[in-house]
C-alpha cells in the first residue's frame, strides 16, 4: 500500500505556502490570488505567521503597515484596481490589533471587494488563559474579540486544530473568488495552533486555479428584459460598480451606441462610459448632475447594472417619480437584482449587456429623447467649466477650482482616489472620467482615512501609474500613518491635501438639519461650546513632510497648477498642500437625502429644518 506524500510544517507555514499557490483565471487571463501580505506583528502572530513569512519570504511578498485598519484599506484598493481578480492578506496580533480590522472589513464587504484577514487569537488549548489582551467572556469561553469580525465577514472560521485548515482554507478561497459572494474573509488563528506542527498532504500545496465565473442570463429573464426595454419610451441605465468589476465597459458602450439609452452612474460606477460619450450623463442621485436627476425623475424604465441602489442613488426613495416607472436590474447577485420590485436579469454584467445588445437589433430610443438628454448634458458641461475656471490665477483657489486644476493635469491612465467629506459630492458631479479605472471613490462605507492607504494598494497593483489621493484636513487627521509605508516601499503616490479648517461636508449637513454646524469647525472653542476666531495653528503640510513626503505648498491657482505638474512627474511620495477659499458658486444637491430632523425643538434653526424635511419626505415612494 502506497503512503501519500506529506510535508511537516507548522500551521502558519502551511498557510503561507498554500496561499502562495492560489490563482484566479477569467477569460483565459491568470492572476495570483494572494499577491502579498500586509502585517503588523505583536504577540499572537509574530511567532507564527511572522516566522512563516520569513521562512517563505521569496514566495509571499510582505508589506509593513502602520495601522491595521489602513492595511485593510490598502488591500481593498489593490483588489479594486485589479477587478477583484487579485487580493492581499492582512495579519495582526490579538487584541486591539485584531479589533482595528473591523472597520476595514466592513468596508470591504459592503463594497463586495475581497480581502483575507488573518488575526491572531487566544490559545486554542486555553493553557495560558487569560492572555495579555484576551477578552474573557463569563459564559462563552470560546468567544474572543475576533468574533466582532463575524458580522462584517463573508466567511469566518477559527482554526482550532491544524487539520481544520485543510477544509477552511479552500472555503475561504471560494468566497474570495466568487463574484457574487466576495468580501472580507477571516481566518482567526490561535497562536498556539499557528506554531503547531502537522504532516500536511502535498496536494494542499499544489498550484490551484479558481476560475471566476461569468454566468449567462436565463433565457426567460432575458426575453422579459428585452420586452421591458422595447416598451419603454424614456429608459435610463444606472451603471454601478459591477460594470467595472466585470470589465463590462465595452459591452455597455456597445449597447448604448446601438440603442441610444443614456447612462447615469453611481459613485462606484462612474467611468463606465468615458465622460465625453454623448450618452454619459455623469453621476446620479443626491450628489448627481442636474441632467441625470432630471431624466431619472421622468424615466419610465430604470435599468440598474451592477448597482445595489444605496439611498444616495435613489435620493432616499424620492428620485424616480414617473407614475408608471418600472425597474430592470442586471446583477450577478439575486439579492441586489430583486431590489425595487424589479424585473431581474441575474448574470454577469458583461454577459448580460452583450446578450441584451444581441437581442435588441434595430431598437433605438426616440430621436427627441436623445436630443433632450444631449442638450441637458451640454448645459451641465457649461456648469462644470464655470466652477472649474479661475479668472484670477493669483487668487486662493476654491475646492472646485482645485479639481479643475487637477482635471487639466491628469492623463487617461491616472487614478484619483477619494472616500469621504465634501470632495465626493464635488467629484461625483464634476469629475470627467477618462478611463474605467480613473475614478476610484469608496462610497459604500464612505470611510474617512481610506484614501492614503488605498493609494498604496492601487500603486502596487499598477506600477508606473500616477495615483492621486485627495483628502481634506478632517480625513487626513484620521489616518496619515501609511505615508511612512509609502516612503519605505518607495511608492510614488501623490497626495492632494485640501485645508478647509473643519468638516466641510458634515458642517453643511449640520446646518441644513438645524444642528447649526455644532462641533464641525477646527477653531478655538469658547465657553458656550461653539467655535469662533482664527483656525487652530495646525500645519498639516509640515506633518506630511515629517513623515517623509516631499511637500509642495500652493497658495494660488497658478502655484497649484505648477505643483500638480511637478507632483505628477515625481518619483517619490509627494504632497500638494493647498488652503482653499470658500466656494465662489454654490453647487446645490440636485436631489434629496433623508437625514431625519428633530420633530420638536426650541431652536428656530431646527424647527425651520423640520418643515423642509416634512415637505421633502412626502415625495418618497415605495416601488412595489
Amino acid at each position: 500500500m502506497s503512503v501519500a506524500a506529506t510535508r511537516r510544517l507548522t500551521t502558519a507555514q502551511a498557510l503561507v505556502r498554500f496561499l502562495a499557490a492560489q490563482y484566479t483565471e477569467r477569460d483565459g487571463v491568470r492572476h495570483r490570488l494572494i499577491a502579498g501580505t500586509w502585517g503588523i506583528f505583536g504577540h499572537g502572530n509574530v511567532a507564527g505567521l511572522g516566522q512563516a513569512l520569513v521562512e517563505y519570504r521569496e514566495a509571499m511578498p510582505y508589506h509593513q503597515g502602520r495601522n491595521e485598519q489602513a492595511m485593510v484599506h490598502a488591500a481593498v484598493g489593490h483588489a479594486r484596481q485589479l477587478d477583484r481578480l487579485s487580493a492581499q492578506a492582512v495579519t495582526t496580533s490579538i487584541g486591539p490589533g485584531a479589533t482595528n480590522l473591523v472597520t476595514g472589513a466592513a468596508l470591504a464587504t459592503i463594497n463586495r471587494l475581497p480581502v483575507l484577514l488573518l488575526p491572531g487569537d487566544y490559545f486554542a488549548s486555553h493553557a495560558a488563559d487569560p492572555l495579555l489582551q484576551q477578552l474573557e467572556h463569563p459564559v462563552e469561553a470560546d468567544v474572543s474579540v475576533n468574533d466582532a469580525l463575524r458580522p462584517v465577514s463573508r466567511y469566518f472560521d477559527r482554526i482550532n486544530r491544524p487539520e481544520a485548515l485543510l477544509a477552511s482554507a479552500l472555503k475561504a478561497m471560494r468566497v474570495l473568488t466568487d463574484p457574487a459572494e466576495t468580501g472580507a474573509v477571516t481566518l482567526a488563528l490561535p497562536q498556539d495552533v499557528q506554531a503547531e506542527a502537522y504532516d500536511w498532504p502535498e496536494e494542499f500545496f499544489a498550484d490551484r486555479i479558481w476560475r471566476v465565473r461569468r454566468p449567462a442570463p436565463d433565457p426567460a429573464e432575458l426575453a422579459d428584459a428585452v420586452q421591458l426595454i422595447r416598451s419603454a419610451a424614456r429608459p435610463l441605465i444606472v451603471a454601478g460598480g459591477g460594470v467595472h468589476h466585470s470589465e463590462a465597459e465595452g459591452a455597455l458602450k456597445t449597447l448604448v451606441d446601438a440603442t441610444g439609452i443614456p447612462v447615469a452612474s453611481t459613485q462606484a460606477g462612474k467611468g463606465a462610459l468615458r465622460h465625453d460619450h454623448p450618452a454619459d450623463l455623469g453621476g446620479i442621485g443626491h450628489t448627481g448632475t442636474a441632467v441625470s436627476d432630471e431624466l431619472a425623475r421622468t424615466a419610465d424604465l430604470v435599468i440598474g447594472v451592477g448597482t445595489r441602489y444605496s439611498d444616495f442613488t435613489t435620493a432616499s426613495g424620492t428620485l424616480f417619480q414617473h407614475p408608471d416607472v418600472r425597474f430592470l436590474n442586471l446583477n450577478i447577485t439575486a439579492f441586489d437584482a430583486h431590489k425595487l420590485a424589479a424585473g431581474t436579469l441575474v448574470c454577469d454584467a458583461r454577459a448580460g449587456l452583450t446578450a441584451l445588445a444581441e437581442a435588441l437589433p434595430g431598437h433605438r430610443v426616440d430621436a427627441a429623447y436623445e436630443t433632450e438628454y444631449r442638450a441637458g448634458k451640454a448645459r451641465w458641461e457649461e456648469t462644470v467649466e464655470a466652477v472649474f475656471r479661475a479668472d484670477d490665477d493669483g487668487a486662493v483657489p476654491t475646492q472646485t477650482q482645485v479639481l479643475g486644476a487637477l482635471d487639466a493635469v491628469v492623463g487617461d491612465e491616472d487614478v484619483v482616489i477619494n472616500a469621504a467629506g465634501s470632495l465626493p459630492g464635488d467629484l461625483h458631479k464634476l469629475w470627467r472620467a477618462r478611463s474605467p479605472r480613473q475614478y476610484h471613490l469608496e462610497y459604500g462605507y464612505s470611510c474617512m482615512g481610506y484614501e492614503i492607504p488605498a493609494a498604496l494598494g492601487v500603486q502596487q497593483a499598477a506600477p508606473g501609474t500616477p495615483v492621486w489621493a485627495l483628502v481634506g484636513d478632517g480625513t487626513y487627521l484620521m489616518n496619515p500613518t501609511e505615508i511612512v509605508t509609502a516612503v519605505q516601499e518607495n511608492l510614488p503616490v501623490k497626495l492632494v491635501l485640501v485645508q478647509n479648517h473643519g468638516y466641510a461636508s458634515i458642517g453643511g449637513l449640520s446646518e441644513s438639519v438645524g444642528a447649526e454646524r455644532f462641533g464641525t469647525d477646527y477653531r478655538h472653542r469658547v465657553v458656550d461650546g461653539s467655535f469662533t476666531g482664527a483656525p487652530l495653528p495646525v500645519d498639516l503640510a509640515a506633518n506630511a513632510a515629517s513623515l517623509g513626503m516631499d511637500v509642495l505648498r500652493a497658495r494660488t491657482v497658478r502655484e497649484l497648477r505648477e505643483a500638480l505638474v511637478t507632483a505628477r512627474a515625481a518619483t517619490r511620495p509627494t504632497c500638494v498642500y493647498v488652503e482653499t477659499a470658500p466656494p465662489s458658486a454654490d453647487l446645490p444637491a440636485e436631489a434629496w437625502w433623508d437625514v431625519p430632523v428633530a420633530a420638536v425643538s426650541a431652536r428656530e434653526a431646527a424647527t425651520g429644518a423640520r418643515k423642509a424635511y416634512e415637505r421633502a419626505v412626502a415625495d418618497r415612494r415605495h416601488h412595489l
